[in-house]
């Protein structure tokens, strides 16, 4: 499949339709492109190259064919498996728009209670807004909200409500695109047409593009906020096989 077919496809193809497509795609994929040069660390398995993937400007080497990864994800993965007892200790879990690379693989955790909700994805157990969540308040240890903040336009209530369902002592990771370039976050309401979205905020759903300032955002709300570099943890041996951002920030909080 040629690089300009396979971004066709991921563009034109609403995202629902591309999560139960995938479940197809992915053995077809990981099987045609096996190889030893890079290995995404979630299913161990390692290929002669990852797949292009981006909205607007396209990022090579950067999917992996086996768990549908980005970049951010094995980023995470090792991040709890190496820096946390995510994998092992008694834990309550709440994560927004569930990942398809981290699902399954979450799900059959015994140690966790595990628990997923969006407003629209087809694999998430709890349909709920994120503005108006339907959980009892400090119900969970961790709360994982990943990319999805940038889609919402009152994201202070979004974090609001974050830092409302977080038990005290929990903490969570809310990765968001961001420009760590740029001081404020831009953010302009009256830019609805979808092209003109994803050339100004890289993406036609996103209504936002965060700078620097997002962790005060979350600091505001009551959060204690953590910028992770954790590629600084690893050697660029590392980073070149997972095929990983260099200093690519993870947002982690706690309350």
């Amino acid at each position: 499949m040629s690089k300009n077919l396979f971004k066709k496809i991921l563009n034109t193809i609403p995202r629902p339709i591309l999560i139960r497509l995938s479940y197809v795609a992915r053995p077809v994929l990981a099987f045609f492109m096996k190889g030893d040069t890079y290995t995404d660390p979630i299913d161990g398995k390692s290929f002669k190259s990852f797949l292009p993937y981006g909205y607007g400007n396209q990022r090579d080497n950067v999917l992996s064919p086996s768990t549908l990864s980005l970049e951010r994800h094995r980023l995470l993965w090792l991040y709890l498996q190496n820096e946390t007892n995510f994998f092992t200790a008694e834990k309550s879990v709440l994560h927004f728009a569930p990942e398809q690379c981290f699902l399954k693989r979450f799900q059959k955790l015994n140690n966790l209670n595990y628990t997923t909700t969006d407003l629209e994805s087809p694999i998430a157990d709890v349909k709920a807004d994120i503005c108006n969540l339907p959980f009892e308040d400090n119900s969970y240890d961790i709360i994982l909200c990943n990319h999805v903040l940038e889609h919402i336009p009152d994201d202070t209530k979004a974090m609001q409500e974050l830092y409302r369902v977080m038990k005290p002592g929990g903490y969570g990771i809310f990765q968001i695109p961001q420009d760590l370039n740029r001081d404020s976050t831009f953010e302009d309401d009256s830019i609805t047409d979808k092209k003109e979205r994803a050339a100004i905020f890289g993406q036609y759903d996103h209504v936002r593009i965060y700078g620097r300032d997002y962790f005060d955002k979350l600091r505001n709300i009551g959060f204690k906020a953590e910028e992770m570099d954790y590629t600084a943890k690893l050697t660029d041996g590392e980073i070149e096989r997972y095929c990983l951002a260099k200093g690519e920030i993870i947002p982690v909080v706690y309350k």
